[in-house]
């Protein structure tokens, strides 16, 4: 299989199983997002990459899409059809919430810097 096709189908296994998991299941306070898919060459496996934001636990998220791997995968072979439906592996992709973090933890350096003082009109700031 050439690299383009598995690209398409890697972002189309993304979309379907990310719009499956949206709309079967619910996450209290969590936001799960289908980050990324790889599927081998030969389409017999995929690693989804699952992001998880929130209150919930990535591995208690991560078990449950693994319990409900086969209801997926069906309703995945129903949109997309292809000579092997991929069995799904559920991997846990923490980039989201290391951008979260990144953010909050740059709100509070800038909350907590003391404000540097204003120039008078005119002058100019001799670091420049």
């Amino acid at each position: 299989m050439t690299p383009h096709r598995l690209e398409k189908v890697n972002e189309l296994l993304k979309r379907e199983i990310g719009t499956f998991v949206q709309r079967e299941f619910e996450w209290p306070g969590t936001i799960v997002s289908i980050l990324g898919v790889e599927v081998t060459e030969d389409l017999r496996e995929a690693r989804v990459w699952v992001g998880v934001v929130g209150c919930m636990r990535a591995e208690v998220v991560l078990e449950k899409l693994m319990r409900a791997r086969g209801n997926i995968q069906n309703a995945v072979s129903r949109r997309i059809v292809l000579r092997n439906t991929p069995r799904l592996i559920f991997r846990r992709d923490d980039s989201a919430q290391r951008g979260v973090d990144m953010v909050n933890l740059l709100d509070d350096i800038e909350k907590n810097l003391p404000k540097a003082p204003r120039l008078p009109e005119g002058e100019e700031d001799p670091k420049l």
